[in-house]
């Protein structure tokens, strides 16, 4: 049997990177049972909710939703339970010390498999106050104006 190869992704958290500045990204794997799997596989998952944490030296993943698999059976999984993270221990320590000294949080932001395997990317993230939101939304607009202004100054031009 073949093996998967690249990466698929499962779901996005586009509202994390509204609300939140990123700072750095790692990437983590999933302890994950059967039936999660397979609902992963045929591509539900719902991370608008989720958050990270660290207790006790291991990283934990939170109210992330991947509902029932719709063939399982009465062993099928809860819907919104803890996962563990793996990480390495260096990491670990390093993302427990930010967000222990206040202002970071660990937000899921995107859910996918590589080569057969779910990983998650968790972000060190800091929230936006409602003025650096109104301002990311402009400079965003302003970007878009200004490529529809050299689009149809290209256009006359030839």
């Amino acid at each position: 049997m073949a093996r998967e190869k690249g990466e698929k992704v499962i779901a996005l958290n586009r509202r994390a990177r509204h609300e939140y500045t990123i700072e750095k990204t790692y990437e983590a794997g999933l302890v994950l049972t059967g039936t999660e799997v397979k609902s992963l596989r045929a591509g539900h998952a719902n991370l608008t909710d989720g958050y990270a944490y660290i207790d006790r030296g291991e990283a934990w993943l939170d109210q992330v939703s991947i509902p029932q698999y719709s063939q399982g059976t009465w062993n099928n999984h809860a819907a919104k339970r803890q996962r563990k993270l793996l990480l390495h221990k260096d990491e670990i320590v390093k993302l427990g010390q930010k967000a222990a000294a206040g202002g970071y949080t660990l937000v899921p932001l995107k859910l996918y498999f590589v080569d057969g395997r779910a990983k998650v990317e968790i972000g060190l993230a800091k929230g936006k106050t409602l003025y650096d939101k109104r301002q990311t939304l402009r400079e965003r607009q302003d970007k878009r104006e200004a490529d529809r202004a050299m689009r149809t100054r290209n256009r006359v031009g030839e």
